[in-house]
């Protein structure tokens, strides 16, 4: 049964708002009600109501959206599937999952049922519905691929051309199409999805063995600050996409310079047969003894705002660095982050970008440059995290079979900013804005200048870091969508199966 929050019930105040507290804009921006779903049939009749009362439906999982698709919807309807949150077997085999299961429930369900693991991203609060329908991706994506590589069916909720609310199952054999365009497509494009259906799934490991080396802002150089990304790059455009490799997983915080702060490294290693071999997470990590001033760290943080205990650090020796070995579910599950621990708790700022090949000198310049650059008056606090990618990520024939065309990256990028106060919003966003179009100016020329447009050197975006940032730009779908035929393809889908656009926001496939 659906439970209805309106503006007068004391469940509002804390149901109208995401994770991210600049959303909405104002109260008024706000939805004027919150249907809480149980059921897949719950949500086709508040979706129902919706249509028919001419109101904007937006859809919440685990209300992590970087943008203002979701709860900045003045007087619309928000439809909450966070119950639909069942992890099991599914009839006539396989797992299903619901759209509302926070990753970290993914995790527990699926190994405690099955060893089974599916390889979705490390923020435990994350809602399944718009990681997976995005093109999720987590610490095995280099050895097992992405979650929509996985996907082989779903039930998706749409609006026909005569407003009509269809409920209906999608996989390679009916609707083909719509399912090409969940795998990847972006959430709430198209209708809203009630379950996903995996037929097959691969082992979890056994343990994750988890080692790093981190280098003090205090004494850092532009030359070593570029050394020391440049060894991170080559390595993952060169060894790293060797297929013995792919079990590592590697991440670098570039953070911004702050007393005591560093920039750290981690290796994390995931051991599938139990035999702890650490001779490739070694072999990383010693690159780094050439960038000088390095120490070894076994629990390695990228976290900005982490700081490092000196009791945590002692000098790198070469073959020798400290590992931390855990069972793979407590290091998976019991160490996951969760993003913010309330609704609207912490303002955040993101941006994105996949990278096809080592960096140059000219843009590690320029972010050597803004992470040594302060904002007057402000804790800037700001991070590039850059995560190692390529492996089974890059099955070129699933460009195909999914709406995820990135299949020739080495690294992707997430800017990330955080702060409290609303007073600072516009200065930061400034800041944040300032910094990416900079940087992604020192290798791309002409009109698609200040973006890491699909070249030589990048990939484009990630829809599930939307930024409305690029959305200045009329090339904005080409930057998360690819240069071939997949956005005209979801045009396609989007006109067939939305054709009344009754599910948009300001970066929405257009029809």
């Amino acid at each position: 049964m659906i439970e209805t929050v309106t503006r007068n019930d004391s469940l509002y105040p804390a149901l109208c708002r995401g994770r991210n507290a600049r959303f909405p804009y104002t109260d008024a921006e706000g939805v004027a009600r919150v249907e809480l779903c149980a059921t897949a049939d719950d949500v086709a009749v508040a979706l129902r109501r919706a249509v028919d009362a001419g109101l904007r439906p937006t859809v919440r999982a685990g209300a992590h959206c970087y943008e203002d698709f979701v709860v900045n919807n003045p007087n619309g309807v928000l439809i909450d599937v966070r119950k639909l949150s069942q992890v099991s077997a599914a009839p006539g085999g396989g797992y299903q999952i619901g759209p509302g299961a926070f990753l970290g429930e993914i995790y527990n369900a699926l190994f405690e049922q099955a060893g089974l693991n599916l390889p979705i991203g490390s923020c435990y609060t994350v809602g399944a519905g718009g990681h997976i329908s995005g093109g999720g991706y987590g610490l095995l994506t280099r050895q097992q691929g992405l979650t929509v590589d996985f996907l082989t069916a779903a039930d998706v909720v749409t609006v026909d051309a005569h407003g009509k609310v269809v409920s209906q199952r999608v996989d390679r054999h009916h609707h083909s199409d719509l399912f090409r365009a969940i795998r990847g497509g972006g959430g709430a494009n198209f209708g809203i999805i009630t379950n996903f259906y995996f037929d097959k799934l691969p082992a979890a490991p056994k343990h994750l063995i988890s080692g790093g080396v981190s280098f003090p802002w205090d004494t850092m150089t532009e030359e070593q600050f570029i050394h020391i990304a440049q060894t991170f790059g080559n390595y993952m455009a060169t060894r790293g996409q060797e297929k013995d490799t792919w079990p590592l997983f590697t991440m670098m915080g570039l953070s911004h310079k702050a007393p005591n702060g560093r920039i750290n490294i981690g290796a994390h290693w995931h051991d599938m047969d139990g035999k702890s071999d650490l001779s490739i997470p070694t072999e990383f990590l010693d690159l780094f003894l050439k960038c000088g001033d390095a120490s070894s760290d076994s629990d390695p943080q990228t976290n900005a705002n982490a700081p490092v205990s000196r009791f945590q650090l002692s000098p790198c020796v070469e073959g020798k660095h400290r590992f931390n070995t855990t069972p793979w579910l407590e290091a998976t599950v019991g160490r996951g982050s969760g993003g913010s621990s309330g609704y609207g708790t912490t303002r955040g700022k993101y941006k994105s970008c996949y990278m096809k090949q080592n960096f140059t000198t000219a843009e590690l310049k320029r972010m050597y440059a803004w992470l040594t650059r302060d904002i007057p008056n402000v804790n800037t606090g700001c991070i590039i995290s850059v995560d190692s990618y390529g492996g089974a990520a890059n099955q070129a024939h699933l460009v195909h079979e999914t709406a995820v065309p990135q299949r020739s990256s080495v690294m992707k990028l997430q800017f990330q900013m955080y702060w409290q106060k609303p007073e600072e919003d516009a200065i930061r966003l400034k800041y944040f804005d300032d910094m990416y179009t900079d940087i992604y100016s020192a290798n791309v020329e002409g009109k698609h200048a200040g973006t890491p447009f699909e070249g030589p050197h990048y990939e484009g975006c990630y829809i599930n870091y939307p930024d409305i940032d690029m959305a200045r730009y009329d090339f904005w779908p080409q930057l998360y969508y690819g240069t071939g035929d997949l956005y005209p393809f979801l045009k396609k889908v989007k006109k067939k199966y939305d054709p009344h656009n009754v599910f948009h926001n300001s970066m929405s496939v257009r029809a």
